[in-house]
């Protein structure tokens, strides 16, 4: 995918992030976009993190399901899909470690009943440590 792609993604993931803060409603009224945009937002700012560094190999993806695995399985995904040793990446462990907290209970979210205020707030919080921690 192309940079311009990705960047037009975290777009809507950031403005769907704003409107939510802002609405007299509530996080929990965006909870299911919440949680589809921001499964998908960290999935893409871990693209542009390995383009930046260009790893990514031609036509490789990233999904978002990988992160419901152990560690070890996520590590082997992700590094069927680099051209560089996936231990090699600055905060790799760090990074995956974020993304399966954003990943944890994200079909809950999308598919459940409503959440906490606090819990999507937190899902939120994540995925910004993890855009300061790529650095996108």
């Amino acid at each position: 995918m192309k940079k311009e792609k990705h960047d037009e993604i975290l777009k809507e993931v950031l403005d769907e992030i704003e409107a939510a803060s802002k609405d007299s409603n509530g996080l929990v009224s965006h909870q299911r976009r919440l949680a589809f945009l921001l499964s998908l937002g960290a999935e893409t700012l871990l693209e542009l993190y390995f383009h930046k560094q260009d790893i990514i190999k031609e036509g490789s993806r990233i999904d978002h399901r990988w992160f419901k695995k152990r560690k070890e399985n996520v590590l082997k995904k992700v590094q069927d899909n680099i051209t560089s040793q996936v231990k090699s990446i600055k905060n790799i462990d760090e990074i995956i470690n974020k993304m399966r907290e954003i990943e944890e209970k994200r079909d809950d979210l999308a598919y459940g009943a409503p959440a906490t205020e606090d819990i999507l707030q937190e899902k939120i919080n994540l995925f910004f440590e993890l855009k300061k921690l790529i650095k996108c």
